[in-house]
């Protein structure tokens, strides 16, 4: 990995390359459309970049797909009552492609 960044999306932080698909939390488009995140907390090119908080660098992306992930079963009961409940959760996700990481 001789060029990287740590973007924060969703909540959560990627540490993210060039070409690389990654599944991240729903963000609305289409597929093949142009993605831009702002928030940038680390590049690792020639030196290392760490952002306090963040950087003034974009990491451009593609969205490649618009998906389910797979079903999660919460089951919840009540001792003695016989009360028994499964519910099931499929999150929305986007997979995309990482296409530059520009400082």
């Amino acid at each position: 990995m001789d060029k990287y960044a740590v973007i924060k999306t969703g909540g959560k932080q990627y540490l993210v390359t060039e070409n690389q698909l990654l599944d991240i939390e729903k963000i609305e488009g289409k597929i093949d459309d142009k993605i831009f995140f702002d928030k940038v907390l680390l590049i690792k090119d020639k030196k290392l970049s760490i952002g306090e908080p963040q950087l003034k660098a974009k990491v451009k992306a593609e969205i490649v797909e618009q998906f389910k992930d797979k079903k999660i079963r919460v089951a919840t009961y009540k001792a003695k009552s016989r009360y028994r409940r499964v519910k099931g959760h499929r999150h929305q996700k986007t997979k995309v492609k990482i296409l530059k990481i520009s400082s």
